[in-house]
């Protein structure tokens, strides 16, 4: 498939999210594709579960002047209240163009590949001067196999660097085609105790471990990526478990813990969306412990 071939192909995002510095090394554009299999407890970018196209309301940004109303059936004011019936929300966006506060947003988009690296490009010097790149993430990307395929050679073929961010959840094909093409995967761990997993995520975590262990095996740079939830993974026994996986893949680049935030309960209600329970955030302090934890272990861990 040439050049032009790629560029032309199509898939959905949900954000491009510029100057990030928490999705692989340097400076880094990180593009968001929708659809996800897992249904964490915790979920933080809950816009990317579904491969649909939601409507975002932020109420409080709302001045509730009816602008939106005169052009879409969906929106009511009544006693000086906006309110939206999805149901009758058709997802045209004319009520995006109208609001002049931006309280609604279409979350969904689709785009072709050839749009996607445009939009990689116009920060090509920052990535040359940090050691950045690209980073491709979810939702899950590899639910979208031939956008993200033909995203990860297009834009590795424009001298950027490229990594993905994924869970393991599809099958090793998928991954083994990424190859040729991805410097680093960023590979989610969400729970090494298999039922609770699959508590946790809805999922069994046999798959995702296997493809762990055969990119791992396949040479490929790997950073272990673990989110740690208060009151749920924050458990020795799973820190112990990180630390036996890591020392069985000696080639890993690091484990690194990543933080609950609360920052996914906002967006599951301006999308109209079953609203996720919270949990509370560590403080700095209880994150310095669990990494002293890990390390205890014997695991390599990476912080940031």
């Amino acid at each position: 498939m040439n050049t032009e071939q790629l560029n032309e192909i199509t898939g959905r995002v949900f954000n491009i999210q510029f100057f990030c510095v928490h999705d692989g090394t340097g400076i880094r554009t990180t593009v968001f594709l929708k659809g996800c299999p897992l249904r964490c407890l915790w979920c933080h970018n809950p816009e990317g579960i579904s491969k649909d196209v939601h409507l975002s309301f932020s109420e409080n940004k709302c001045l509730r002047c009816g602008a939106c109303a005169a052009v879409c059936a969906a929106h009511k004011m009544t006693d000086g209240r906006h309110t939206v019936e999805r149901s009758e929300c058709t997802l045209k966006g004319d009520c995006v163009k109208v609001c002049p506060t931006e309280a609604l947003s279409i979350v969904g988009r689709d785009i072709t590949v050839g749009e996607v690296v445009g939009e990689i490009l116009r920060d090509k010097k920052f990535y040359a001067d940090s050691g950045g790149g690209a980073t491709f993430s979810g939702g899950e990307p590899a639910m979208q196999p031939e956008f993200l395929f033909a995203l990860v050679k297009a834009t590795k073929a424009e001298g950027i660097n490229v990594a993905v961010e994924t869970s393991g959840c599809a099958p090793y094909r998928v991954y083994e085609s990424l190859l040729p093409y991805v410097d680093t995967f960023l590979f989610d761990c969400k729970e090494t105790n298999p039922e609770l997993h699959k508590k946790f995520t809805g999922v069994d975590n046999k798959l995702l471990t296997d493809n762990l262990r055969k990119l791992h095996d396949a040479g490929a740079s790997i950073l272990l990526r673990c989110p740690i939830v208060p009151g749920l993974n924050d458990r020795d026994e799973h820190f112990q478990g990180l630390a036996k996986l890591s020392k069985e893949l000696p080639n890993l680049i690091g484990v690194e813990l990543l933080a609950y935030h609360k920052l996914a309960a906002s967006k599951s209600g301006r999308m109209g969306l079953a609203v996720q329970d919270e949990y509370e955030p560590p403080s700095p302090e209880v994150k310095a412990e669990w990494n002293a934890k890990l390390e205890a272990y014997g695991a390599n861990v990476f912080d940031a």
